[in-house]
């Protein structure tokens, strides 16, 4: 697994199949974002069979047939969504074309398995729940940095215990290394990527909405800025939002491409989350100048002071639980309401944002009216 380019994130777990194989035959398209072998990784393991793929770029299909061997390429999209044994289309295209994609899929047929972000206009976001609704498929997102994470996975296994009471705040940070040579050119193309907050804020507040048990949220408000990368005009290098649930529960999250070149991994992802009766910290990544594998788990309870480190100890639940909502209809693995709620959250904090800087440093005239608004 690459560690110095979140874009390439794709963990690897021991095998836990849920079905034999040939029970449930997958496709995977549009390879536009590396998270499409994370994606794939873990529907495999979980038992899945990976049947197709296709790109109208031949040498990512290459590269993809590489990996794993025995995957047919087709010669269009129609060809695989025309296989009546394929039950569900992984998928990471470019942020703009994931929605328009997810709902060819749906209409064919199929459940859908997006990167995220998912969408990156409301409009998508309302004609996917449309499509949902008429067709009964699924419109499932990758939101990786919970669900292919073990320290966030352990950590929601401590809540449901009761190990720290009620959540009342969940603080995150998702710094990323910016890598900007080996982006492509859609990355800085505002109208393609959608938007700091709509991008890699996603995760943050997916993460929210399960670790506090919300249904529904408001953002209080949201920043985005270019700091450091005139270069890159249409990039935003830095946003943050708070948001508030419906049971009163708090959010505070940062995102960024700051991530400096002495960091031994592609990013310092943290989060902190405040209970009743204590708190947990995920260092997921890296601990940084004391271990550079990822996986820290820290806890406080009224017990005392806790550590674990939960690398290659709890495994991805999440594929195996998709793989069964998928055949029997249940929503185990994600509810539909939430994958939608943390889509709309998330584009809701990216229009509202408060544009902080121009491109390059130059601070902007901050109406301070607007920003307590």
């Amino acid at each position: 697994m690459n560690t110095n380019n979140g874009m390439m994130y794709a963990p690897v777990f021991e095998a836990k199949p849920v079905v034999k194989p040939g029970e449930f035959v997958f496709a995977a398209m549009a390879l536009d974002h590396g998270h499409i072998y994370g994606m794939c990784n873990g529907l495999l393991e979980a038992g899945g069979t990976l049947k197709w793929v296709y790109d109208p770029d031949p040498i990512k299909v290459q590269e993809f047939m590489a990996r794993y061997t025995g995957v047919q390429a087709a010669q269009s999209a129609e060809e695989i969504l025309e296989d009546a044994d394929v039950r569900l289309v992984a998928a990471a295209a470019v942020p703009c074309e994931r929605g328009p994609l997810g709902i060819q899929v749906m209409n064919a047929g199929k459940d859908y398995f997006t990167d995220k972000t998912p969408f990156t206009e409301l409009e998508q976001l309302e004609a996917a729940r449309q499509v949902v609704q008429r067709t009964g498929r699924k419109y499932m997102v990758y939101y990786s940095e919970r669900l292919h994470v073990e320290s966030a996975v352990y950590a929601g296994q401590l809540i449901k215990e009761g190990a720290i009471g009620r959540v009342i705040q969940v603080m995150g940070t998702g710094p990323h290394r910016l890598s900007a040579p080996d982006r492509p050119a859609w990355f800085f193309e505002k109208s393609k990527y959608g938007g700091i907050l709509c991008d890699i804020g996603s995760h943050q507040i997916e993460q929210f909405l399960y670790y506090a048990g919300c249904r529904d949220a408001s953002v209080v408000r949201s920043h985005v800025g270019n700091y450091a990368n005139a270069i890159y005009p249409e990039l935003e290098d830095f946003g943050d939002a708070m948001l508030v649930g419906d049971n009163g529960a708090t959010n505070y999250f940062r995102v960024d491409w700051f991530t400096p070149s002495g960091l031994s991994v592609w990013g310092d992802g943290r989060c902190t989350i405040l209970g009743t009766e204590g708190y947990i910290e995920l260092r997921k990544y890296v601990d940084i100048a004391r271990s550079q594998k990822g996986d820290h788990v820290y806890w406080v309870d009224q017990k005392g002071e806790h550590y674990l480190d939960v690398g290659g100890k709890v495994g991805y639940p999440f594929f195996g639980e998709l793989i069964l909502d998928c055949l029997h209809r249940t929503e185990r693995a994600m509810t539909q309401h939430h994958v939608f709620k943390a889509a709309e959250l998330c584009l809701q904090a990216q229009a509202q944002a408060v544009n902080l800087v121009s491109a390059g440093g130059q601070v902007l005239h901050v109406d301070h009216d607007e920003v307590r608004r």
